[in-house]
């Protein structure tokens, strides 16, 4: 699905729309693209590969599929950058706010987390970048990366908000409390949403003026 989603960006198409119109066959199976992090999906496979190459045999599925996984941090950053520039906002101290900081919705775990993938790519630029989620543990977070989670009601003066991870609270989020999340001085078209998972209306954002993006 990651494959697939970096050729709809290509072709204008919203990978949301090509996933709705697939659900209507009957069996359908419907994956969604995302940062592939954790320890499951995100390492055992190296471990695998290992062995496999121990015995000659060498993976080219399961290598492939890392080698993509790996790089949508990356993709996503340069996304962003994109998408700041469109806005004309100046990137170098632009102020990004990446929500949702756990590998994967609705938990408190940060390990293997691959929004430092994208964090890494906005560091290149001189981007400042800050963090939030209810639902990260707080002291693992600081222990491992070095980071601060801040409160959502304490974010009022982003350029560029990033939903990375598809929390519920995130989900619940109105149009005015998103706008309430932004630096109160920008006009619609000046500001960015990163929307990595697809839990927003689209037309909505982009009727507005916001330079939506979604993978």
């Amino acid at each position: 699905m990651n494959e697939l989603a970096k050729v709809f960006d290509k072709m204008d198409i919203n990978t949301n729309d090509v996933v709705e119109a697939m659900k209507t066959k009957w069996n359908s199976l419907p994956f969604t693209p995302g940062l592939v992090g954790g320890h499951c999906i995100g390492v055992d496979p190296y471990y695998f590969l290992y062995q496999a190459e121990k015995l000659g045999y060498h993976s080219q599925i399961i290598q492939s599929g890392r080698r993509i996984n790996d790089s949508m941090g990356n993709f996503v950053a340069q996304a962003i950058i994109k998408k700041l520039i469109e806005a004309n906002k100046k990137v170098k101290q632009a102020k990004v706010v990446i929500c949702g900081v756990t590998f994967k919705e609705d938990c408190p775990d940060t390990r293997n987390s691959k929004i430092f993938d994208i964090v890494k790519g906005l560091n290149e630029y001189g981007v400042e970048v800050s963090y939030v989620d209810e639902q990260a543990d707080r002291n693992e977070a600081k222990q491992f990366y070095g980071i601060d989670i801040m409160d959502i009601d304490q974010v009022n003066d982003a350029d560029c908000l990033v939903f990375a991870v598809a929390h519920k609270e995130f989900k619940e989020l109105s149009k005015d409390r998103l706008n309430e999340m932004y630096d109160s001085n920008l006009n619609d078209d000046e500001k960015v949403l990163i929307d990595v998972k697809g839990i927003f209306d689209s037309g909505i954002l982009e009727n507005s003026g916001v330079k939506y993006w979604s993978l």
